[in-house]
């Protein structure tokens, strides 16, 4: 137990609902996760009107965000996983043998950390205080989780306050989202569960690399 309290004074997340994190000091979050294209592959024109759509998407905003870019080795272990039963239900003894070989060079090959993942992400932001018109302050405030004033920390955050944040923290988000679609990229915004897996996986990447994440509770799956 004694553990478990000094992780949770260590993390700014106070809890997750509604698809939006609540931080310590009443502030929430949403996440976008965001597809990826191959800019290298693009025409001359593509990635000007492609450089020209970010940048003007950038322009259009009148409020914080953070772009995560998160890399770790690829999780193939359910590709193992159906390799090994393939190989299991093998007749043909050659065709077995080459099953085995292909499974142990990808296992090989991940193993050298030479297959890399990367994820997208953007972090969205709203306060209380901007509900009160003190954007200048709240953005002077903005981290990923939020570190900073805890000023409110001691307080519980109204069902009616949270209610209002969330309303306008999914305007942002798809107003953002809109935007990136302009740009060739698609964005969705991550659920409870996926939010409780990604920041289980910050926090235990070893596991998550191998394919384990935790048993999340039935409510939670909403």
């Amino acid at each position: 137990m004694a553990t478990e309290s000094a992780t949770q004074a260590f993390l700014e997340i106070k809890d997750i609902r509604e698809g939006m994190l609540l931080l310590k000091n009443n502030s929430i979050r949403g996440v976008l996760m965001v597809s990826s294209l191959n800019f290298a592959l693009k025409s001359d024109e593509e990635q000007t009107a492609i450089i020209y759509a970010f940048q003007s998407f950038l322009n259009s905003l009148d409020f914080s965000c953070q772009i995560v870019i998160q890399s770790r080795n690829i999780n193939i272990t359910p590709y193992l996983d159906t390799i090994k039963d393939l190989e299991e239900r093998q007749t043909n003894e050659l065709m077995k043998q080459q099953t085995i070989a292909y499974r142990e060079f990808i296992k090989n090959l991940v193993v050298g950390d030479m297959v890399m993942t990367k994820n997208f992400y953007v972090v969205v932001p709203y306060t209380l205080m901007e509900v009160l018109g003190m954007k200048a302050t709240a953005a002077k405030q903005f981290s990923f989780l939020g570190q900073g004033n805890n000023q409110n920390s001691g307080q519980e955050m109204k069902d009616d306050e949270f209610e209002r944040c969330k309303t306008q923290l999914w305007q942002r988000m798809e107003f953002l989202a809109m935007g990136l679609k302009r740009c060739g990229l698609e964005a969705v915004p991550l659920t409870t569960p996926e939010l409780i897996e990604l920041f289980w996986a910050i926090h235990h990447p070893d596991q998550a690399e191998i394919g384990y994440y935790p048993e999340i509770l039935p409510e939670l799956l909403k």
